[in-house]
């Protein structure tokens, strides 16, 4: 099996980036360990314990792994670009999408090199992706985190099959971006900051992405106005990169953007509205009460007097958290 045979099959299964990279310990691992001890993964538990040494070595999950093959997805659309949802959630979850296409490509790479055996991963397993995306030539890692191509910038999503076939490895490319410091000057609550080695890294617990996502409890009062209309996820420090300037736009079905409703129409969710809503979404993550939480402190951020009747009806929910922020947004109108 060459590298050029997987790279015309992941383009005929829907994939724009592809590429190898051996099935060996990560270089990364101990930058990854130190990131952890520091606390940057905040309450991401399924990033400690355990889990962060099965990330050590690909070999943890498939034992005769020899090659990692690496895809990339562009899910850069055209739709409502108003800082309130996050690109990657404009359209169906792409956990499906991505798993349905590495599948194509399992079946395809049998056809031509016979069983063999793998493992399909997509963002949940424990495996360090960027890096190995980064070592199979993907791209390199910016100073924002993310994984950045030359010309295609970075609204990829990511997959890979841990495989048994011995494949020969691509190459990294090099780091392309300089003394550019868009990213970290436009990131509102100051989340991307230097490590012990002089490399950028993010503080997730200051990131907007962990606020809205990830964190369960109550959002620091210090970080609520940062994040201004956000209330799933946040792409400022993608919207800024220079090499997203010129990013092509998806021709994947599921990706196109879905509408979503307003920050008072999210606010007035019922858990039933909010489950149907986010059926086959990334939204369903946050969580009916995460929702809420964030809908009134982007509405607190807003300020405008037509959100009042809806923070007061937050602010007297049954749901602690989601009163707590309401609250918070409401004195932001006495200011």
């Amino acid at each position: 099996m060459t590298g050029e045979a997987v790279k015309r099959m992941a383009r005929e299964c829907g994939f724009e980036l592809s590429g190898v990279a051996a099935a060996q310990p990560a270089a990364d691992f101990a930058r990854y360990e130190q990131w952890l001890q520091k606390g940057f993964a905040g309450e991401m538990r399924y990033l400690t314990h355990r889990r962060a040494e099965v990330r050590q070595d690909p070999r943890n999950l498939l034992e005769r792994a020899k090659s990692i093959i690496c895809v990339g997805k562009l899910y850069n659309t055209d739709g409502p670009d108003d800082g309130v949802i996050s690109r990657y959630a404009w359209g169906k979850d792409y956990h499906l999408v991505m798993r349905d296409g590495l599948h194509r490509m399992v079946e395809l790479l049998e056809r031509e090199a016979g069983p063999f055996e793998h493992k399909i991963c997509v963002d949940t397993a424990p495996l360090l992706e960027r890096s190995y995306a980064r070592e199979a030539g993907l791209g390199w890692i910016g100073k924002n985190t993310c994984l950045i191509h030359e010309p295609l910038g970075s609204w990829f999503f990511l997959g890979e099959i841990l495989t048994s076939l011995e494949i020969e490895p691509d190459r990294p490319p090099p780091d392309r971006c300089g003394t550019c410091t868009r990213c970290i000057d436009a990131c509102p609550t100051k989340a991307l900051i230097p490590d012990d080695q002089g490399n950028w890294t993010l503080d997730s617990r200051r990131c907007i992405s962990y606020l809205t996502i990830e964190l369960r409890g109550p959002i620091p009062e210090e970080h609520r106005e940062g994040m201004g209309s956000h209330i799933f996820g946040c792409d400022i420090c993608q919207d800024v990169c220079p090499w997203n300037s010129r990013a092509p736009v998806t021709e994947e079905l599921a990706f196109q953007a879905r509408p979503h409703p307003g920050l008072e129409t999210f606010a007035k969710l019922s858990p039933v509205s909010f489950n149907l809503m986010s059926r086959e979404s990334p939204m369903a993550r946050a969580k009916h009460s995460g929702m809420l939480r964030s809908a009134a402190v982007a509405m607190g951020n807003a300020g405008l007097p037509g959100f009042r009747e809806a923070l007061e009806e937050l602010a007297a929910s049954a749901d602690e958290l989601v009163a707590e922020h309401a609250q918070w947004a409401l004195k932001k109108f006495s200011e």
